[in-house]
């Protein structure tokens, strides 16, 4: 099994849904962590390989949560957030920005983190 890591300010994001959304997200990373799909999470395109979105909903809105299983040996959470806009599926850009910049610091530290224990 995967170990599970939060970037950021994600794991008190996702703290902060309510608790239904709470439960599906955790147990989408679970089988994530298992090394399998949940029928939650999608692939997010754009931003290479093996960044996943799942999908969460409940009576007071979609919640979403990012997370890569392209780095290193662990499942990494980079982001979650509430879709505001009910117009389209597509994540928002400030959010794909957001993502995008914690994507490639994450990958910086991850390759340099090797160098070192090689």
């Amino acid at each position: 099994m995967k170990s599970l890591s939060w970037i950021a300010d994600s794991r008190s994001t996702v703290r902060s849904f309510p608790a239904d959304v709470q439960d599906d997200i955790g147990y989408a990373l679970y089988v994530a962590q298992l090394g399998e799909m949940s029928a939650r999470a999608k692939p997010l395109h754009g931003l290479g390989g093996g960044v996943m979105e799942i999908v969460a909903n409940d009576e007071s809105g979609t919640y979403r949560a990012v997370y890569t299983v392209s780095i290193g040996d662990s499942i990494y959470v980079v982001h979650a957030f509430q879709k505001k806009s009910t117009v389209g599926s597509a994540t928002p850009k400030p959010e794909m920005d957001l993502i995008r910049q914690r994507l490639k610091q994450l990958r910086s530290e991850v390759k340099n983190a090797e160098k070192k224990s090689s």
